[in-house]
């Protein structure tokens, strides 16, 4: 799933190659991409873009035309992606082939593809006139790369939560922008249990979280800093030191890195590094083995 680092290397990425190109066409392949008919789709058709802006995972393209002021929403959820294409394809799309959603077309020829892979289709498309019509976005945290995102803010926003650190992490309405992959990113750098509850966290611990947070976003971002946008995922993966590598050893102890799978989803920590060398239980709703 792309999350802040990424969609925020999409949006320096767009805002180089879209801004002030106007749009010829806008193309619905899978009509389940869009989440709002009004207004309709066609009225960015003949419209500028005017910037590309970011809210949490959302990408945010704004357009000038006849239609006023308007702001193309686009979240990729988990298997969703931006293909830009120079030129576009001189065809026109088929709905029902390949993972296609949604194409738009510049009158200069280029252009980008949503694309979304797999079987469950939740990447979504909003236009709308203004970016807080779309309730994902109305509802979304502080942006955790912010300037005023301080230790002050951090600790005021954990004072009510009473969950585990994981969880709330992840959750976009606490803190915008942070996934599965670069919550186990930032508590291996924090040395900290996934399952540690909120409630318990020192002041010497939740600013080693607020620091892990900002350092380790604040990195990846740089790291994907001036990528085409074809080649996010690899950097994405390769900048990972313990999401997805179950098995692998942890590159700051040499401990083996463990995973909890649940449901729909697992995480990835390093024993020796976050949990005093003792391995979570692996099943739903698992605690710390004693």
């Amino acid at each position: 799933m792309p999350e802040l680092p990424e969609v925020e290397a999409l949006r320096e990425f767009l805002d180089e190659h879209l801004v002030g190109k106007e749009i010829a066409r806008a193309l619905p392949v899978a009509i389940s991409v869009l989440k709002t008919y009004d207004p309709p789709l066609g009225a960015v058709e003949g419209a500028t873009v005017t910037g590309v802006a970011r809210h949490g995972k959302f990408l945010d393209i704004t357009t000038g035309g006849e239609a006023g002021e308007l702001h193309l929403l686009v979240h990729l959820a988990r298997a969703g992606w931006l293909q830009w294409k120079d030129p576009l394809p001189s065809g026109p799309p088929r709905p029902g082939k390949g993972p296609l959603a949604l194409r738009i077309a510049l009158t200069e020829g280029d252009g980008f593809d949503l694309t979304e892979a797999g079987t469950t289709k939740r990447l979504a498309v909003h236009l709308v006139h203004d970016p807080q019509d779309v309730p994902g976005v109305a509802r979304l945290g502080p942006d955790p790369l912010a300037d005023d995102f301080d230790l002050a803010a951090f600790t005021a926003l954990l004072a009510a939560e009473r969950r585990q650190i994981k969880g709330a992490l992840r959750d976009q309405s606490l803190i915008a922008g942070i996934g599965n992959a670069y919550s186990d990113e930032i508590l291996h750098v924090a040395k900290m249990s996934p399952f540690k509850p909120t409630q318990n966290l020192t002041e010497e611990e939740t600013a080693a979280l607020h620091e892990a947070i900002r350092t380790t976003l604040s990195e990846a971002v740089e790291r994907s800093h001036g990528l085409a946008a074809g080649k996010l995922k690899a950097e994405k993966k390769s900048g990972l030191r313990v999401h997805g590598r179950t098995g692998e050893k942890c590159p700051v102890c040499g401990d083996t890195i463990r995973e909890v799978s649940f449901s729909d989803s697992s995480l990835q920590y390093c024993p020796t590094c976050q949990t005093g060398g003792k391995p979570l239980a692996d099943r739903r709703m698992s605690k710390l083995l004693k």
